[in-house]
């Protein structure tokens, strides 16, 4: 009898295992975008062909722009709606609305920058063509809500969102204004440099000005910007907080899977706010070479962005094809006809190219934040000093709506500066006097005439580097180092965006924050668009930017201090320059290569340290060592001994003067590689102390080699780079949830570090997440050949299709990792899938 229960018991099992199964299988089905047929779309005037190559292109033709946008909505919310849906709570502030209070902190990041504001206040500035565009785009979107042909993704069901629904009220899953917000948001990511600052105040705490140099070095071959005595200045001011007054710390999660997830949340959100504001390890690769430099007798190009992996992808790759047409106002607009990567939430091509003309971009990193201290009235709290005396704080009173607890009521300051980050950012009041300062932040990314999407439009009608150059005239924030080349064999380098100037007596020239009540650290107006950055590329028939320093000797105009090392820059020159033609194929290899020239520069001391080092695997490590040439291959083991007695030796060198706090607030993706090659060159012994600079890499690799032999095993030959440092592109949130993550990450060894072309960006104080995952990298690759535009080539790291259940999801990961492309063609031999987009009557 027993059995028999059992055996039927088990059979009910197997049943509902299987009826769930089904319900799996068809909830999966439904939530595939319609690829094929004929879908009726509210809002269009004439119908649009959406078809999809071999390469998986989305192919877009209409018979007006304002069709092309709309239809554009209707495609990215089809393919990505979990992705618009994230990214427009992101930046209005409303995380916590649907995950809780993990993410609190940075809703208030958004709010106390208004990026929300800023962008209603931009969008109201820009010309009807641009307005229109975008209306078109949310209407697109809302079209696809209104009548949706399918099921919403897993997320939305798995944390119970509506899309579109804030503040317990139903609103647009997307508005016009959300477009100019995302392009802030954008600007947001690549135009940081305020955590620098911070982290030099925070620095100065322990440090003098000299050791802080030490520690930050500026570009090599320079002096410091600014020749002040900051930890005098800082100390005069009595700006920091008294020690011990760290601020409460975050208490324990308790048990249970709930709570794992929400520190996994938490986790995230608290990286986010932190990385805000911080450029520290991004960065991009463009080149573009003459005719004369090319097989092929015209110009080539490559491009590849280097920006935070994420699953689904930054990047959506389209084609948009429509007529000339003309705004509501009668303004002509040009007709369109551009293909590569389209940003969800922008109806415009990126980065790519049109049928005569090509274009990629890399970060220039212009200082264009300044954080000043504001000075508060002891007698007045309401009111901070300025040049002309007192003056009250602009105040405004946000609502924060919290899942699963009441809302919170947020007061937030801004001064003649603008927003008062010390509002939102919990990390100031554990260095700064709150009670006597408060950090404001200047961005100019805020201002009203910030008309970046215009550029974007505009570039979508370009035939020529000339109609290039003129359509990034309108380009503002966040500054790009743009390669332009047609087909009629023009090249250019032009850096488009504003950056301001500043008073020849400032005398902190933006490395570290200002006294916010003195005139002389005012801005002063801005660089014109001609006194920026140029070049024509007939030096040297080439003109490659890798986020190095971009003005040529002399220039008249000071940008910034914080440029990148330029170890990427130095590689992509030795291979332009070691043949005298190129063709594609050529320049993919420079896109891919992995040879760093930041590891050949510190591998002698590290092969020091192993014939010194006490430890039973230092001998064969040794042996390993003595074949590597700075080729950090995913499938060797010398990479990964570098990168972890790097690791080490940052810590081992660092953390005894600075403490492990401020180590580890600063370290990460800012890996101080500068500050360790100079203390080993200088042979430094107030950083070694109290061992000798050799002993403490010899200590180093011993630390080194113990850890990474308890996570791989006893044979150094068999380790792998690639399995320490895979390229993981995170799903947001979901991707930080253990129980979760391999559902919805999309994960694949990879080779690079932070210094290869072929880049692979690791943070390493983040031991919980993985110390040496590759989480920042090429977000695509891009070649384009003057000759035959129509063997464009490009590839990014997942797939078209945002939805975890789609065989469109991750597929070109596996290419991506080893090296691969497809095509980018306008006109391709045949179609894969076709849908007629049909105006609904």
């Amino acid at each position: 009898m027993g059995t028999g229960m059992l055996g039927r018991g088990a059979a009910a099992l197997v049943g509902l295992a299987l009826l769930a199964g089904s319900a799996a299988a068809v909830y999966a089905l439904r939530t595939q975008a319609q690829l094929d047929g004929r879908l009726p779309v509210a809002g269009l005037a004439q119908p649009v062909q959406v078809r999809r190559d071999a390469a998986d292109v989305t192919h877009l033709a209409a018979q007006t722009p304002q069709d092309l946008w709309h239809a554009m909505g209707f495609v990215h919310a089809q393919e990505r709606t979990w992705q618009l849906e994230f990214n427009r709570r992101v930046m209005h502030g409303t995380l916590s609305e649907v995950l809780g209070p993990a993410t609190l902190e940075t809703d208030k990041l958004m709010r106390a920058l208004d990026i929300r504001g800023a962008a209603r206040r931009q969008y109201a500035g820009l010309p009807a063509q641009a307005r229109e565009a975008l209306q078109a785009y949310s209407a697109g979107i809302a079209a696809f809500h209104a009548r949706r042909p399918q099921a919403l993704t897993p997320e939305f069901l798995l944390l119970g969102v509506k899309p579109g629904h804030e503040g317990g009220q139903e609103g647009p899953a997307w508005a016009p204004e959300d477009s100019v917000g995302w392009a802030l948001m954008m600007a947001l990511d690549l135009g940081g440099n305020w955590g620098n600052e911070f982290a030099r105040l925070s620095l100065l705490r322990g440090l003098d000005t000299e050791r802080l140099w030490q520690l930050m070095p500026p570009y090599p071959g320079e002096p410091p910007a600014t020749a002040t005595d900051l930890a005098a200045l800082y100390r005069g001011l009595g700006v920091y907080a008294p020690e011990g007054a760290q601020g409460a710390a975050a208490a324990a999660p308790a048990g249970g899977m709930a709570a794992l997830v929400d520190q996994a949340r938490s986790d995230w959100a608290q990286a986010l706010a932190q990385e805000a504001g911080n450029n520290a390890g991004k960065g991009s690769n463009n080149w573009v070479l003459a005719g004369t430099r090319s097989t092929s007798g015209k110009p080539l190009l490559a491009n590849d962005p280097h920006l935070g992996l994420s699953a689904p992808a930054i990047w959506y790759y389209a084609h948009l094809q429509s007529p000339a047409g003309r705004a509501a106002d009668g303004t002509p607009i040009a007709a369109v006809d551009a293909i590569g990567a389209t940003l969800p939430g922008l109806p415009f091509v990126v980065l790519g190219r049109t049928a005569r003309a090509a274009w990629g971009f890399t970060n220039t990193g212009p200082d264009v934040q300044d954080l000043y201290l504001e000075q508060i009235d002891a007698r007045d709290p309401t009111r901070y000093r300025t040049p002309d005396g007192w003056a009250p704080f602009t105040l405004r009173r946000e609502t924060i709506h919290i899942k699963g607890q009441p809302e919170l009521q947020l007061q937030l300051r801004a001064t003649r500066h603008g927003p008062v980050l010390s509002d939102a950012q919990a990390s100031h009041g554990q260095v700064l006097d709150l009670s006597k300062y408060v950090l404001a932040l200047r961005w100019n990314a805020l201002d009203a005439d910030n008309h970046s999407v215009l550029a974007g439009l505009l570039a979508n009608a370009a035939q020529s580097v000339e109609e290039l150059q003129q359509a990034f005239r309108h380009y503002h924030s966040p500054m790009q180092s743009i390669v332009m080349a047609d087909a009629d064999g023009a090249i250019a380098f032009r850096a488009a965006g504003r950056v301001p100037l500043r008073h020849p007596d400032n005398d902190l020239r933006g490395v570290a924050p200002a006294p916010g009540w003195d005139a002389r650290y005012d801005w002063q107006g801005w660089l014109t668009h001609d006194q920026a950055p140029q070049d024509d590329g007939a030096k040297q028939g080439w003109i490659a930017t890798a986020n190095q320093r971009v003005t040529p000797p002399g220039y008249a105009h000071f940008l910034t201090q914080d440029w990148v090392l330029p170890y990427r820059y130095e590689r992509i020159a030795q291979l332009l320059e070691a043949r005298p033609l190129h063709d594609l194929d050529s320049l993919a290899a420079i896109q891919n290569d992995v040879t760093s020239l930041a590891t050949q520069r510190l591998l002698p001391a590290l092969r020091t340290a192993a014939a010194q080092a006490d430890h039973p695997l230092a001998a064969p490590v040794a042996r390993l060592l003595a074949g590597f040439d700075g080729r950090m291959a995913a499938d060797q083991p010398a990479p990964l001994v570098f990168a972890a007695w790097a690791d080490e030796l940052a810590r081992g060198l660092i953390v005894p003067r600075i403490g492990s706090a401020r180590f580890a607030a600063t370290y990460g993706k800012r890996d101080f590689r500068a500050a360790v090659e100079g203390i080993l060159a200088r042979d430094d012994g107030w950083w070694c102390a109290p061992h000798s600079c050799a002993a403490q890499s010899a200590l180093a690799l011993e630390r080194a080699l113990a850890r990474l032999q308890a996570a791989y095993g006893a044979q150094p030959a068999q380790w792998r780079w690639g399995q320490a440092h895979p390229a993981v592109s995170s799903h947001r949130p979901l991707g930080s949830v253990a129980a979760l993550a391999r559902f919805f990450n999309v994960q694949v060894p990879s080779s690079g570090d932070g210094y290869t072309v072929n880049v692979g960006q690791y943070n390493a104080g983040d031991v919980k997440g993985g110390a040496f995952a590759n989480r920042h990298a090429a977000s695509l690759r891009a070649l384009f050949d003057l000759a035959d535009l129509e063997n464009s080539r490009f590839i990014y790291q997942t797939g078209q299709s945002g939805n975890v259940l789609s065989p469109r999801h991750a597929d070109m990961r596996q290419a991506w990792a080893q090296g691969g492309y497809r095509l980018l063609q306008r006109e391709p031999a045949q179609w894969k899938h076709q849908l007629v987009l049909a105006a609904q009557r």
